[in-house]
């Protein structure tokens, strides 16, 4: 599907491409001209103007009529802005994939889409006051959709891809980028409503990536970005879909559910149906995965199995996830078993993902699927994917004692397999090693607790997982999320600055599961930590924790308050006083 649009918007390009030269009549000269110009004015914006582009002296009415000014013909400028729409949809398609290649695409997109807006952008500056003669208002609308959406798009690019963007200048500033569209929302014209969606996906995509550094900024202005845009398009199913992924942000999965049904229904005989119903229905199965029902999201999943939407594997490996949170581990056997023949899409946006399921699959079939009790594949999906912050407190409980239940699992297989070593010398059985297994569980718990706020009761289950990093062998993805999560326990207990530290430590890892979906949670996070005056750790490398720890065995809360802004910042361990107001009396430091 994303191939298809991506060659649709290319023959677009191309034909947008086409008027441009037979209109201008380009010459060879006229073409290096036009060629250097835009070079130095691309020049121009990286070395700082406002992130805008450079703004020519506007032309008067009697300059026109005396010195006979021309400008591009509105034909030709509404053919830019079509031409850089497709290069800006594109990115955003490539941005989706999820991967270095996808983003380095992204950003050369929004490179080729930023030159045609600024070509439009400088044409418009220089009409001055009588630029209405020259352009209509649904070419400027382009302009003001495009130059903020480019802003918007490209501030949310990790910081390993951002550095390589940033070679060709690009200095994104999303407040630019919201004040622009949200411009061309109030003007009414024919971009208005594609800017109302650029707005809606940037706050609930984001805000569902890094919920609780952003819910409280950007949960009310996409309500409000929502109901402004209901209020003109009232059954439209683009917008039903966006008021489904705003009222879970809201933590209502009810009404959730109720707008992506709604979007199905609306979209009944239309253009968009098979698409809209797809696309709605994984979210609805995702919203009963929240809701622990467990039964309706195996059907959901089964459906789009059996539709062939996204990925076969994927929906499988779900079916059987949650067939198995309903206690029916021979079905789930049975579906689990079919993945690995479904696995091998050739679709960027999947392939990471069906390799995480794979490898999972293949871990269980190895063990003769014995150690399916030790796993909890469903709450697992849940927990990359942050469903947890969109739970109530009950469900959460539940799922605590679920993950509890599969730790004594692991506590009493070890037991088992360790009584053997008492009696039988050089025994056939090889020693317990459930590191993975036990790690995949205690950072859900940990997880589990800082959606509840309970941020101290995460720290013990982190700090396993972080010692024991070295013994995670195969899911090399607990690793670095279980430092997102720190940051999150970190954040929540109101030490920012060691959660920024958490934050770059996790930048350090690669190779991993769903890695450059984590560098964008990071970036975002770090980003709100910046705009909110959070110092930089002058050394990110978590092994000096463990250097300083030798040192100092017991570290008070002034040597802590006298470090804040040094390498120590970047712990590799939590603990509990990282909450203390720095107004209390010198306390010891306590690990857990």
């Amino acid at each position: 599907m994303t191939k298809n649009a991506i060659d649709v918007l290319t023959t677009t390009y191309s034909i947008a491409n086409a008027q441009i030269d037979a209109a201008t009549k380009k010459t060879v000269g006229n073409s290096v001209y036009q060629a250097m110009s835009s070079y130095y004015n691309y020049i121009k914006f990286a070395r700082g103007s406002g992130g805008l582009p450079a703004s020519p002296k506007p032309a008067t009415l009697k300059s026109i009529q005396k010195d006979g000014v021309t400008f591009v013909p509105n034909g030709v400028l509404r053919a830019h802005v079509a031409k850089a729409e497709c290069c800006l949809q594109i990115a955003i398609l490539q941005l989706l994939q999820e991967n270095v290649m996808g983003y380095i695409k992204c950003g050369m997109n929004l490179r080729r889409a930023y030159a045609s807006y600024s070509l439009v952008w400088q044409e418009y500056k220089r009409m001055g006051q009588i630029y209405h003669d020259f352009v209509d208002r649904d070419t400027i609308s382009g302009i003001q959709f495009g130059i903020g959406a480019v802003h918007l798009v490209l501030s949310t690019l990790p910081q390993k891809v951002l550095r390589i963007v940033s070679a060709f200048g690009w200095k994104a500033d999303k407040h630019l980028g919201f004040a622009l569209l949200k411009l061309c929302v109030e003007e009414r014209r024919i971009r208005s409503p594609m800017a109302s969606l650029m707005l809606l996906a940037y706050y609930t995509v984001l805000t569902s990536l890094c919920p609780q550094i952003l819910s409280n900024e950007y949960t009310q202005p996409a309500i409000e970005t929502l109901l402004d845009a209901q209020r003109t398009y009232p059954n439209s199913a683009f917008f039903l879909y966006f008021a489904g992924r705003t009222s879970r942000l809201a933590r209502n999965l009810t009404l959730s559910t109720q707008s992506f049904t709604y979007a199905i229904e609306i979209s009944k005989s239309e253009w968009a149906e098979v698409e809209v119903l797809h696309t709605c229905s994984y979210e609805i199965g995702y919203n009963y995965m929240m809701e622990h029902n467990w039964e309706e999201a195996a059907k959901v999943f089964d459906m789009l199995y059996k539709e062939k939407y996204w990925s076969p594997a994927i929906f499988r490996y779900l079916t059987g996830a949650c067939l198995d949170m309903m206690g029916q581990r021979t079905e789930a056997i049975l579906a689990f078993a079919e993945v690995p023949d479904l696995v091998g899409s050739k679709t960027h946006s999947t392939a990471l993902t069906e390799k995480y399921v794979l490898r999972k699959v293949t871990a269980f079939q190895e063990c003769g699927y014995q150690d399916m009790d030790m796993a909890l594949c469903a709450l697992e999906y849940l927990c990359l994917f942050t469903g947890f912050d969109f739970m109530n407190t009950e469900l959460l409980e539940g799922s605590l004692d679920t993950v509890d239940h599969a730790l004594d699992a692991i506590m009493e297989a070890e037991k088992t397999e360790f009584g053997i070593r008492t009696r039988e010398l050089l025994p056939e059985t090889p020693a317990p090693k459930y590191f993975d297994q036990r790690g995949a569980l205690l950072l859900i718990k940990a997880s589990l607790f800082n959606a509840m706020g309970r941020f101290k009761e995460s720290i013990i289950h982190l700090n396993w997982i972080i010692d024991h990093k070295e013994q995670i062998e195969v899911d090399k993805w607990i690793v670095p999320f279980a430092y997102w999560e720190a940051g999150v326990t970190a954040w929540g207990m109101d030490n920012k600055t060691r959660s920024r530290s958490f934050w770059e430590s996790a930048l350090r890892f690669n190779k991993f599961d769903f890695e450059y979906r984590l560098a964008m949670r990071v970036n975002l996070a770090i980003t709100k930590a910046e705009e909110m005056g959070v110092p930089k750790p002058a050394d990110p490398n978590p092994a000096n924790r463990h250097k300083a720890e030798k040192k100092e065995s017991i570290i008070t809360l002034d040597s802590i308050q006298s470090r804040q802004s040094t390498s120590d910042d970047a712990s590799a361990r939590l603990s509990t006083s990282d909450h203390t107001p720095a107004s209390e009396p010198t306390v010891f430091k306590v690990h857990v």
